[in-house]
């Protein structure tokens, strides 16, 4: 049978640069056309929502923003083995725990990708509610999608410029560009809690 490939991004897009992954799944669709052998998907926060899609893989690309300690955009590439416990070094949020679940259980169960490839980056800042990536992160998806690119040629698995078609990613209203177009400025929205609450300046 042939062989399949799945390119996951995961995070949440309402928290800042937590949002990185699903940004550069969206970017590679946008801009690389793959075969049917490609999956290309925005795994959220899903978590074990994620594993029938793993079940089905060969090889697994996953784009995430990760806490290494390292300065603000540096990007870090681990593989096979290394993945799981890269995404669990410094846990910023429940969707890195929700992950390294679905790759335990997938293993467990005997069906998870016999390739793995973690396409990380360097948060600036997570506590920004309805914040978009800052511009040191969003600088670095071209270059993230074209590692997974190369990665995944080197295995048989070929891309074209144009575009991938999939109803997987999140619905347009809150795709990069409509969601940073629509974001109020922090006069319009505050963005350190309810305005409502705060106490009267004196």
């Amino acid at each position: 049978m042939a062989r399949k490939a799945l390119i996951l991004g995961i995070g949440n897009v309402l928290w800042a640069d937590e949002g990185f992954g699903v940004r550069c799944v969206e970017h590679l669709a946008d801009t690389l056309s793959f075969g049917d052998d490609v999956r290309v998907l925005d795994g959220g926060t899903q978590g074990l929502y994620l594993l029938p899609f793993l079940e089905e893989a060969d090889l697994l690309v996953v784009f995430d923003a990760v806490d290494y300690g390292l300065q603000p955009g540096t990007m870090k590439v681990v593989e096979g083995d290394e993945v799981p416990r890269f995404m669990g070094a410094k846990k910023m949020s429940l969707h890195q725990t929700g992950f390294q679940d679905v790759i335990a259980t997938a293993q467990l169960m005997d069906y998870c990708p016999a390739e793995l490839l973690l396409v990380g980056c360097q948060p600036e800042e997570l506590e920004d509610y309805g914040g978009g990536l800052r511009p040191v992160v969003a600088a670095r998806i071209p270059e993230a999608v074209q590692i997974a690119r190369d990665w995944l040629a080197a295995r048989g698995f070929h891309a074209t410029d144009g575009r991938t078609e999939t109803d997987a990613l999140a619905d347009s209203a809150i795709r990069h560009q409509a969601y940073e177009a629509g974001r109020p400025t922090e006069e319009e929205a505050c963005r350190t809690g309810d305005a409502r609450f705060f106490p009267a300046a004196e």
